[in-house]
């Protein structure tokens, strides 16, 4: 029996629409085409690039103030997540989940914001991620820059 594939895939390929990368998964058309094709290294190491680029990212506005709440939520409303994963990467998946239904992020374990709507917020952090991971695509095209 081969390997399971996991995979960073959200359910929202926009690459379908067009966009090089994708808005729900932060990763190059061409690395959503290959990914079936990836070793386990492969993608174990793709996985944890985007969870440091998420991580990254969601610093800039949160911080995840109790681990241990995060993941219940997570677990409470069945939003997938993986073991390794680091909190703040787990945070943008509650925020994508549940941006239209959290008011209180202490309630999720976390803090920041500055009292933005969780709706903003979340498109604030998804801008950010797009913009980062196509700064890497481009390296990724022309490594000379």
């Amino acid at each position: 029996m081969g390997e399971r594939i996991s995979s960073p895939c959200v359910g929202l390929c926009s690459t379908t629409l067009g966009d090089r990368v994708c808005r729900g998964c932060q990763r190059v058309d061409s690395e959503i085409r290959d990914w079936p094709a990836l070793s386990g290294e492969q993608r174990h190491r793709r996985m944890a690039e985007l969870d440091r680029l998420r991580a990254e990212v969601a610093g800039r506005f949160l911080e995840v103030i109790d681990p241990a709440s995060l993941e219940a939520q997570l677990r409470r409303h069945r939003i997938r997540f993986r073991d390794e994963q680091p909190p703040l990467s787990r945070a943008v998946e509650l925020l994508r989940v549940g941006r239209g239904r959290i008011r209180d992020l202490s309630c999720y374990g976390l803090a920041g914001g500055d009292g933005e709507d969780v709706a903003r917020l979340h498109e604030r952090i998804t801008a950010d991620l797009l913009d980062a991971a196509e700064r890497r695509q481009a390296l990724l095209s022309d490594p000379l820059t």
